[in-house]
């Protein structure tokens, strides 16, 4: 059984950039030990025959078909850009 303790939580959190409360540090060590825990009980499964996949579940994504269309207020879009160039929007130079 793991045993997760405030030490170890605070050095997490400090990698992490966060800054916990002395009761948060608790809390946290309790429930990350309880996922070590959790993660013990599933090494105790007989997975050699399970194919690995990506989700429990099959997924797909549901999409529409993209079609262009020209949007008929063009100069209004132009007129509420930060900046611009001609009948372009204007964009910092990323490279």
């Amino acid at each position: 059984m793991s045993q997760f303790n405030r030490d170890d939580v605070k050095k997490v959190a400090h990698l992490a950039r966060l800054q916990l409360t002395e009761a948060e540090e608790t809390q946290f060590a309790g429930q990350l030990t309880g996922i070590l825990d959790y993660f013990e009980q599933l090494e105790e499964l007989d997975t050699e025959n399970v194919k690995p996949t990506a989700h429990a579940i099959d997924m797909r994504n549901i999409t529409r078909v993209d079609q262009q269309e020209s949007y008929p207020h063009r100069d209004d879009l132009l007129e509420s850009a930060p900046d611009r160039e001609d009948t372009f929007f204007k964009v910092p130079k990323i490279m």
